[in-house]
This record gives structure tokens, sequence and C-alpha cells, in this order.
């Protein structure tokens, strides 16, 4: 089947500071086309990262360049592999244009529904490349400019999904790939601000060390430092339809995602001096 869409891979504004926010999975377009393959479970998108414009609303402000997909991670996960490795061996994970939701049920009407290798290279195309050249191109600016570059890579997910992990998620949830995508350093005090959080759980590479983003964009031996944060929505919205944003949920928790950004901001001006 082909594959077209007239929305463009991303929304970019461009920021001051050294830090790039990137949210992978905020996206919710599917082109009709697409659309009309779904089930009726899948075209609610729910396994969307919500709302997260507005939760980082302060980051603009801040200073950081702010890059956000369009689409849903059901036309194409920009945070797998382009080739659609597992990023967790042996655990039960979701593919590059997954056939299946989080809670294991089916994406498509039927399986002649699912795309094809062809199609799946047109989204690539479309959608994958472009999205993963912007991060790349603006983490090369930003490094240019202030001699170091920082991506912070904003996720959220539902507390209780036993597909991936037992019981419920941890609420703070940072990755840097097990260390190797930014200094150890900056690990242990985004881990010390988190711990801080008081009525919130938090751990370092626990279930979710980072994607493809962190992991192949971090690489902190070349100035260039990626950090994944993967929350739970229950810490700032309705985790079922229809996925409304809690403001007041979400005021407890933003002034903790405010303080982490600014740790990275502080210790890439200090690691400039």
């Amino acid at each position: 089947m082909k594959f077209s869409t007239n929305e463009p891979p991303f929304h970019f504004r461009q920021g001051t500071s050294p830090l790039l926010v990137s949210m992978p999975h905020a996206g919710t377009h599917v082109p009709p086309e697409l659309a009309a393959r779904f089930t009726a479970e899948a075209r609610h998108v729910p396994d969307t990262d919500w709302h997260l414009e507005r939760l980082y609303d302060f980051a603009e402000a801040m200073g950081a360049s702010i890059l956000v997909a369009t689409h849903s991670r059901y036309v194409i996960d920009l945070n797998r592999p382009p080739d659609g490795a597992s990023l967790y061996p042996g655990q039960s994970v979701t593919g590059l244009c997954p056939i299946d939701t989080f809670d294991d049920t089916p994406i498509y009407s039927s399986p002649s529904d699912q795309p094809d290798n062809a199609e799946v290279a047109a989204r690539r195309d479309a959608i994958w490349h472009p999205y993963h050249a912007k991060l790349a191109s603006e983490l090369a600016r930003i490094k240019a400019q202030h001699g170091i570059a920082m991506l912070w890579d904003a996720h959220s997910i539902r507390s209780v999904l036993p597909r991936f992990f037992e019981g419920k998620l941890t609420d703070l949830n940072l990755g840097t790939a097990k260390g190797a995508s930014c200094d150890p350093t900056l690990a242990d005090r985004l881990l010390a601000i988190a711990k801080e959080a008081t009525g919130y759980t938090s751990v370092l590479n626990g279930r979710f060390t980072g994607g493809y983003i962190t992991r192949h964009h971090g690489r902190p031996h070349d100035g260039q430092h990626a950090v994944q944060l993967e929350m739970t929505q229950c810490s700032y919205m309705q985790e079922t339809l229809p996925f409304a944003f809690t403001p007041d949920l979400a005021a407890q928790v933003q002034p903790h995602l405010q303080r982490m950004l600014q740790a990275v901001l502080d210790h890439a001006q200090e690691a400039a001096r």
C-alpha cells in the first residue's frame, strides 16, 4: 500500500540556550487513508505522549529549542532504530511501524491492512529521516554556538501497563543509556532533584534507559549529552479517554521538571568554562 501525508514531520522553534527538548511521541496525526485501516481503538491513538508541549511550556522561556513530532507513533516511531531492531532484546516492545498497541491489541483492522516493507520505507523517508536530520542539525548548531549541546528527550506513559512492567511504574524515569549518553555527574544531579520531588518516585536507568534518540545522539565524549525522561501520565493528566490535561496535577510536577532542565543548563555552562 502507498503512504502519503500532507502534514509536516515536525514543528520546531529555535532557542538561544544550549538545550534542545525533543518530543518524538507527542504527535497525533494519522493520514485519513491510513486511519481508515485502523481499528476503532487505534484511531484514538491512546499510546500518545499527550500534552507534553503544554507540560513543558516553561522550556521556551528558558531558551530551549523545541522539536515536536506531528505524526502518531502508530504511523512511525521516531524513537526506534531505522532498521526496526529491538531496543530491549528479550522484552516485549513495539516496532518502528507498530502493529499492536501497548495493551497488545491490533492497530490494524486486518493483517492485510498492515504496512509492507515498501510502505514502511515510505514512512521512514517522509517522517523519520526528516525528524532525525533536524535533531542532528540543531544539535550541531547548538554545539557550534555554545561549545556543548544538551538534548532532553521528553516522554510520558500510562502508569500501569502489564505488557511492559509489573505494577505501577516509577513516576520519574531518567535514562542515560546506562551511563553512556551523558556525563555521570549530570545524571547524578538530575536523580537528586527527582528524589527531592515529594510525592513522586524516581529512578535512573531502571525499566527505561533511553530509546534510540538518547542512545544515538548522546555522545558526552564529544560534548553532546542526552537524557530521556519517561514520566507517568497520572502525574499530570487523565490516563483514559478523553486523555484530558489536569492543570492542578501538572502544576505540582512542573517545578521539578523545570529544576531538572535548569540543572542541564547549569551543567552546560559549567562544562563550557
